[in-house]
């Protein structure tokens, strides 16, 4: 079924009062004070329906549904629907028979709340109507829409924060000067230079210790001492491993 095969409702009330109206005789809008309001010409039930865009005011009989007259509704507020200018409980509908022929005749709610969803009801559909137009205009113009403006305006300014731009970009960090340390280095020493763990304190290198040698091979007089071969010992400590190294030599 297609949407304008497809009849919804858009408000029901179940009486409504149906008055002849006299000719308008001037461009000043309708009045119900000069309908005989006393008398109706017929009551009954009022029905709103939609079909696609067009409304339809239906007054059908309370009982039996049957279909008194109906007024199609193309656009709201406009001929087929008017407001008379000295009450908001009457209204002036043009109804068609369906050969042509219309005819106007007022119709009038006892209470204020029905005539209020009367009109609240065709309002809505026909602000449907136009949301439905202007988004289908728009589905055949998609560039005819407002443009989003990114530029700049006239003084305006833009921050920028390098630091976390770097820390994103994965730039490495300045690298932070090492703190002075009154430790040991890190650095490990040369091989075999490690003392053991009775030794005492670091001794004077090789080269100061054959310089103590050689002073110490000197009496107090100045002359040599009885040994005159300084060197001895290192050359017996050199040729076997497992030999004992003499008291003036330092053991590494």
């Amino acid at each position: 079924m297609a949407d304008s095969d497809y009849e919804s409702v858009l408000c029901v009330k179940p009486e409504v009062h149906v008055y002849r109206i006299p000719p308008r005789s001037s461009n000043r809008g309708y009045r119900a004070a000069e309908w005989q309001l006393d008398q109706p010409a017929w009551s009954g039930r009022l029905r709103i329906t939609a079909r696609g865009n067009m409304a339809y005011i239906k007054l059908e009989d309370r009982t039996s549904g049957e279909l008194f007259a109906q007024a199609p509704v193309e656009q709201f507020p406009g001929i087929a629907v008017e407001s008379v200018v000295d009450s908001s409980r009457y209204f002036v509908i043009c109804i068609e028979d369906g050969n042509g022929r219309r005819a106007f005749i007022g119709v009038g709610f006892a209470d204020r709340g029905d005539a209020f969803d009367f009109n609240v009801a065709l309002q809505d559909h026909f602000k449907w109507v136009k949301q439905q137009s202007e988004f289908a205009k728009q589905a055949q113009n998609p560039d005819s829409g407002p443009k989003l403006d990114l530029g700049f305006k006239e003084g305006q300014t833009i921050k920028i924060n390098i630091a976390n731009m770097k820390k994103k970009d994965g730039a490495p960090a300045a690298a932070k000067p090492r703190p002075l340390s009154s430790g040991p280095s890190l650095l490990p020493p040369p091989p075999g230079s490690r003392p053991t763990p009775h030794q005492g304190p670091p001794q004077p290198s090789a080269a100061a210790s054959g310089l103590l040698l050689d002073i110490g091979s000197f009496s107090s007089t100045g002359e040599p001492a009885a040994s005159t071969d300084a060197w001895g010992d290192f050359t017996k400590a050199s040729g076997s491993v497992s030999a004992q190294p003499s008291s003036g030599w330092v053991q590494f």
